[in-house]
């Protein structure tokens, strides 16, 4: 478990590489009470859906000789794209809804994704961020988990 300060009004987005809430807390710090503003996802397609055929080959320079490229992991850019997308949502908390305290909750290599991607004003207004792969829980348990 994770203790953590949620302020009344503040913002909690969960996320992953494929699906995001976006929560805000009704109750206060004490007795948080998340409620679901928006939830995000891209498909989760087979990479025959995403991507082309097969990788491609390069050649050396003395004509004879070539190599295999290595093949593009089509899920990974999806997943980039997606934490993009996010970031920008974020941004869009922070400009129109005012959002000035947001928890960020991730797992790692989201984390880092996102911080690559965000505002100045968005890393401003983070007032912490839970490297944990809350996203297929209940918010109940969310809330469970971020309380001591």
């Amino acid at each position: 478990m994770v203790d953590v300060r949620v302020p009344s009004k503040s913002w909690v987005v969960v996320c992953d590489g494929a699906k995001a809430l976006i929560l805000q807390n009704a109750g206060d710090a004490e007795y948080m009470n998340l409620k679901v503003e928006e939830t995000l996802s891209q498909p989760n397609e087979p990479d025959r859906e995403i991507g082309t055929d097969k990788p491609g080959r390069t050649h050396a320079a003395d004509g004879f000789s070539g190599s295999a490229v290595q093949q593009t992991d089509w899920h990974e850019q999806a997943e980039t794209e997606f934490l993009k997308q996010i970031a920008g949502r974020m941004d869009m908390l922070v400009r129109e809804k005012q959002a000035r305290r947001i928890l960020l909750v991730a797992p790692p290599r989201a984390l880092g994704t996102l911080r690559g991607n965000l505002t100045a004003d968005v890393q401003a207004a983070i007032s912490a961020e839970v490297p944990k792969d809350y996203i297929n829980l209940p918010v109940a348990q969310i809330e469970r988990h971020l309380t001591a």
